[in-house]
């Protein structure tokens, strides 16, 4: 019976000791570094949101309280009349289309530019410490090329070929394409460098072509990726064909333009409304694409 008491005592006092090292440890070592970043940042931070002139309590003005709450009671009932949900239906389909009909189109001028702007696809390198100064060079021209396209902006792209092609979706489908090809280039190129790049570089070696060891070596590794990000692109193209249509680009922007200058908030709200079924369609394709790739 003492030895039971002892042996409890020992072991008792043993876990005390560890405890009491286990409270010395503490939760987060690297507390000191994450809160100097958080305040350099804020301290960084600060000087934006002044020259940005951002000043969230207007938000709890009584005035401006006042007239939130009007413009929000006017998108209550949303209009839901056979004529307008008629008319709402085929600027659907057009939104959909022109979203469709560009991002297409990116893609043919994406995908070939991102193969041949991805350099762990280079055949140039193999058994050379870099590249040769041609290969380099087309690079550079591609991804110039690419910088260009994704930095005017879609709306910018549809004011110029509305000048161009008149009103309609065409300047849409145009302005997509152009804006969507320097972003997925871009996005794509850099997937591929990301993966792995064991199968490709053996093919590559072995004597096989770029194209080969693309369609064998790098597709099917970053294939779940390249899919998910091209339906949320589309699903961006979808929105930014909305905002294009406030410039004459068709499609259901253009459907609320027309309902917010006559100050309809009825058919906004029915307008919005379809807006987030869209969004919520391309969420679901974007998941169900992922999970049956990934099987």
């Amino acid at each position: 019976m003492p030895l039971l008491s002892s042996s409890s005592q020992l072991s008792q006092s043993t876990l005390s000791k560890t405890d009491g090292v286990r409270l010395d440890v503490p939760s987060d070592p690297a507390w000191r570094g994450r809160i100097t970043w958080t305040i350099l940042g804020l301290i960084l931070l600060w000087p934006m949101l002044v020259y940005s002139e951002f000043k969230p309590w207007i938000l709890l003005d009584q005035q401006s309280l006042q007239a939130g709450w009007r413009f929000i009671l006017n998108f209550f009932p949303p209009e839901l009349s056979a004529d307008f949900l008629q008319i709402v239906l085929v600027a659907t389909w057009q939104t959909i289309a022109i979203a469709t009909a560009g991002l297409v189109l990116a893609l043919l001028l994406a995908i070939p530019a991102a193969f041949i702007i991805s350099e762990h696809l280079s055949i140039s390198r193999i058994g050379r410490l870099q590249m040769r100064i041609s290969s380099q060079l087309i690079r550079q021209i591609v991804r110039w090329i690419l910088v260009i396209l994704r930095s005017v902006p879609e709306l910018v792209w549809a004011l110029l070929f509305v000048r161009i092609v008149g009103l309609g979706a065409t300047a849409g489908v145009f302005a997509i394409a152009l804006t969507y090809a320097g972003m997925l280039g871009k996005v794509y190129a850099e997937i591929l460098e990301s993966s792995d790049a064991h199968a490709s570089d053996t093919l590559l070696r072995n004597g096989s072509s770029r194209l080969s060891a693309f369609l064998f070596g790098s597709l099917p590794n970053a294939l779940p990726e390249l899919t998910s990000y091209t339906i949320y692109r589309w699903e961006c193209a979808i929105r930014g064909s909305v905002v294009m249509g406030f410039v004459g680009a068709g499609g259901l922007g253009q459907r609320m333009d027309e309902s917010l200058k006559m100050l309809a908030g009825a058919e906004v709200s029915t307008i919005l409304c379809v807006f987030v079924v869209l969004v919520a369609a391309a969420d679901l394709l974007s998941h169900v694409a992922r999970k049956s790739l990934n099987r």
